[in-house]
């Protein structure tokens, strides 16, 4: 793998008579769509034929018509678009599209074994390893790895030495990034023991392919992954200590660069997804923070880096861990996987000790090797890096990137100009404990589908592998990396690079599987546990940013809409007033000019300055439902971000505005009704409720308050009315124009008319009453106090002692209901701790 320059196999000419005569379809289609330079690597074998596994699939491929391929290519990336699949670049804010090849890596079965070998025994190496540097110590003290290749790592952790990790083991998930060779091997690229990140991507990846190309995916007889899906999680559960444990995902929240994976994961595992704040030491447990109080959490499957899980005794800055979480780890009362410091075995100041280790522990050599590596923290390794610096690459012993140079890649010392040379020369020669030289590697090239040829494009591998207690199992698959440069020495997700799935052929047929147990082995329940604190806060939100965002656009279809009366008096002119000093209120906008309405309505749909407008309510419920990928179907979040993408395309006048408020208006009736058909009625789908009812009372207020005033005329209840969808009921109890008395009635008192400020404030009060008491002695607590209270003077008031006053007064008291419920189940700060005894502690 050393020294190669070239590109392999750069010559198409001649793969016909190399070929199979069954596979000449595949080889003269190859001809017709390769673009140079040349054919994929991966294509060939080292014989010079084409690999079988690639000839099946494209004599399967070259069947179908140039219009049946891009329809299989669009509806893949529809899917991904739709699915929101997503990930942010290293240093980005803001979400990227998932970024999948049309077409997979294929790898034949017997190839695949002997590459599973060599990360069984990898794997089994590293966690000997790590037991041993947090436990007896004996490899350091015996010299088999130099002290100072250790201590040189943030990532060793003392506070965790001497802790036996709960669960028995120190990695349960274990990746290995690998590359193949010119003479056909692969080699290890780098370990990831840290938390491996990829296992989601690769799933939804399989899931993408396998649906575009389902009759091709199932005769080419691809090993499927949901085994080890299924392995991994069986042993994450054995791992507690009792028989059903509760299982989180500890993610660093939805601003990580690989957030999607974290919900996919959790919600195809069963998994709950939280954060630091979600989480509690209580006793010598970890509890996650419910709406039913504090539940007990077994195992914590981390994707959190270890230095930022304990503030206490690692880095006191974090905010994404749990305060005590080493220490409860002493008390062996939690699993976390992989256990804190399992990170060390990352640094590549290691790998040029693996093979004696190797040889220690297995007497044998890794039945997969490495790309050479020489750590110039040792004297005879560093002459030799120096007296060979224009023929290594330099990359940094501990961390991505070089010490003292920009950038997250290797540096080549022949490609600086000589005064950074010189630079990088005598940085290793001062501190050479931060630099390790390793060999130059050329990846190899599979075939990519680019405007509508095939392209060699240089990929790395990543192989996942999990510790269950009947040994390591091994994803078939992975996760694959393709660089966009064919001369890349790393690939990361960044600019260029794709994805793409990795498909294990069998020479047979692949039974097909499902993470669903059989029927008779499962304890039937019907409601899955309490939602977690924060959940539970981000549901009540999006209901509430989601409501808003409604009663914004009913506002500016209403002024929109009077612009188009060709006889505007000034009653008219009153109410259009009125609708624009509330948009203004609300931070929609900031103009209240009589002489432009239809700007003043242009900018409160999709202003993106103004926190009021409709877009920036929508946008703000993307973000919250962001947080609850793992809880929304994929067509709750589609019609989001279709909301999202409607209200960001300019509109140019009257008729643009009033088109783009309706459709909007229809898809948040659309998400109302999958939240109200679709969703489970558990607590959360009862603080979604919740959410919208509160904001929805408190809106209808301000409509009555503003349009329903004490002199109100009929354009001002005409508009009212419309604003609460209550035109057609009103015309069908009453057949007389609007009058005061009888809309306040139904606008404000009526409990059968769902629009109602009476309908909302009576959901509640069922909601509240069906949520857990968090308090002991059976007292009514505060939020359903004031719920109550509200119902009572809802139920007995009558319409015409409906004055503005009272309607303020409702006002404010339906604004303190929101807080109570907010302040009550959401605890956030100080609150956090909840100092009063808590119920139902697990």
């Amino acid at each position: 793998m050393a020294g190669q320059a070239g590109q392999g196999n750069s010559q198409g000419s001649g793969l016909g008579n190399k070929a199979r005569p069954g596979s000449r379809r595949a080889a003269q289609w190859m001809r017709d769509y390769v673009r140079l330079p040349g054919i994929p690597d991966e294509y060939i074998a080292q014989d010079g034929t084409p690999r079988a596994v690639w000839n099946r699939f494209f004599d399967a491929f070259a069947a179908l018509t140039p219009g049946d391929i891009e329809r299989r290519f669009g509806a893949a990336d529809r899917h991904l678009r739709e699915a929101g699949v997503s990930y942010r670049a290293p240093g980005e804010t803001s979400d990227r599209l998932w970024p999948l090849s049309h077409l997979p890596l294929l790898i034949d079965d017997v190839e695949w074994q002997q590459l599973t070998a060599g990360i069984v025994q990898r794997a089994q190496l590293l966690e000997l390893v790590l037991s041993d540097l947090y436990g007896e110590g004996r490899l350091v003290a015996e010299g088999a790895i130099p002290a100072a290749a250790i201590a040189g790592s943030t990532e060793y952790l003392r506070s965790v030495c001497g802790i036996k990790p709960p669960g028995g083991r120190h990695l349960s998930l274990y990746a290995a990034d690998v590359g193949r060779g010119p003479d056909g091997r692969w080699w290890v690229l780098g370990d990831r023991t840290q938390a491996p990140s990829g296992a989601g991507y690769a799933l939804e990846n399989r899931l993408v392919l396998s649906r575009a190309f389902a009759s091709l995916y199932k005769s080419m007889n691809v090993e499927r992954v949901a085994p080890f899906f299924e392995a991994f999680r069986d042993a994450l559960r054995a791992s507690a200590d009792r028989d059903e444990p509760r299982i989180g995902l500890l993610t660093p929240g939805q601003f990580s660069e690989t957030y999607f994976e974290h919900a996919t994961l959790a919600r195809y595992l069963g998994f709950l997804l939280v954060e630091g704040d979600d989480l509690a030491v209580s006793g010598d447990r970890i509890h996650i923070r419910t709406v039913a109080g504090l539940k007990r959490l077994d195992v914590l499957l981390r994707r959190v880096d270890s230095n930022f899980l304990d503030p206490l005794e690692l880095d006191a800055s974090s905010q994404l861990g749990v305060p005590g979480l080493i220490d409860v780890l002493r008390k062996n009362g939690v699993v976390v996987a992989n256990m804190p410091g399992s990170g060390v075995m990352e640094a590549r100041a290691l790998l040029g000790f693996l093979p004696s280790l190797s040889r220690r522990f297995f007497g044998e050599d890794l039945k997969m090797p490495h790309i050479a590596t020489w750590w110039c923290g040792q004297k005879s390794a560093r002459e030799e890096v120096l007296s060979r610096l224009d023929e290594v690459a330099i990359e940094g012993a501990y961390r991505r990137g070089v010490p003292g140079f920009p950038g997250n890649g290797p540096v080549l010392a022949s490609e600086l100009p000589p005064a950074e040379r010189e630079r990088l020369k005598t940085a290793i020669s001062d501190r050479g404990i931060d630099f390790v030289g390793q060999e130059l590697v050329r990846l190899s090239t599979m075939p990519v589908w680019d405007q509508g040829r095939i392209t060699p494009r240089p990929f790395v591998l990543r192989v996942f592998a999990a510790a269950t207690p009947q040994g390591w199992t091994i994803m078939p698959g992975g996760f694959c990396r393709i660089a966009e440069q064919l001369d890349a020495r790393a690939v990361s997700m960044g600019d260029g690079a794709r994805a793409a799935d990795v498909w294990v052929i069998s020479d047979k047929a692949v039974p097909t599987t499902t993470l669903l147990p059989a029927g008779d082995t499962v304890r039937i329940r019907r409601i899955a546990g309490w939602v977690p604190s924060r959940a539970a806060d981000n549901l009540f939100w999006l209901g509430r940013y989601l409501e808003r965002a409604e009663a914004t656009l009913r506002l500016v279809r209403a002024l929109a809409t009077s612009m188009r009366d060709p006889v505007r008096g000034s009653t008219v002119l009153h109410s259009v007033e009125r609708i624009q000093r509330l948009l203004v209120t609300w931070g929609a906008t900031s103009q209240t000019t009589r002489t432009q309405p239809a700007k003043i309505a242009a900018e409160a749909l999709q202003s993106e300055d103004k926190f009021g407008s409709a877009l920036s309510l929508v946008r703000s419920a993307q973000r919250t439902a962001t947080s609850l990928r793992e809880r929304l179907s994929p067509d709750a979040w589609q019609v989001i971000i279709e909301m999202v993408e409607r209200l960001g395309e300019e509109v140019d006048d009257d008729d643009g505005v009033i088109s783009a408020a309706e459709l909007t208006l229809q898809e948040l009736a659309s998400f109302a009704g999958l939240a109200q058909e679709n969703m489970n009625r558990a607590a959360g789908w009862r603080f979604l409720e919740m959410g919208r009812r509160a904001e929805r009372a408190i809106n209808t207020v301000r409509f009555a308050r503003q349009f329903a005033y004490d002199e109100a005329g009929g354009e001002d209840l005409d508009i009212l009315l419309t604003l609460v969808d209550c035109q057609i009921t009103y015309r069908s109890r009453y057949l007389v124009g609007p009058l005061l008395a009888p809309v306040r009635d139904l606008v404000v008192l009526d409990p059968y008319n769902p629009r109602s400020v009476a309908f909302q404030v009576s959901a509640l009060n069922d909601h509240i009453a069906s949520l857990p008491s968090l308090k002991e002695g059976g007292l009514i607590e505060r939020p359903q106090r004031l719920a109550v209270a509200l119902q009572a003077t809802l139920t007995t008031v009558e319409a015409a002692a409906l004055d503005t006053k009272t309607l303020f007064a409702l006002e404010q008291d339906l604004l303190n209901l929101a807080d109570a419920i907010g302040l009550h189940y959401f605890p956030h700060g100080p609150n956090a701790s909840r100092p009063e005894k808590l119920t139902g502690l697990a």
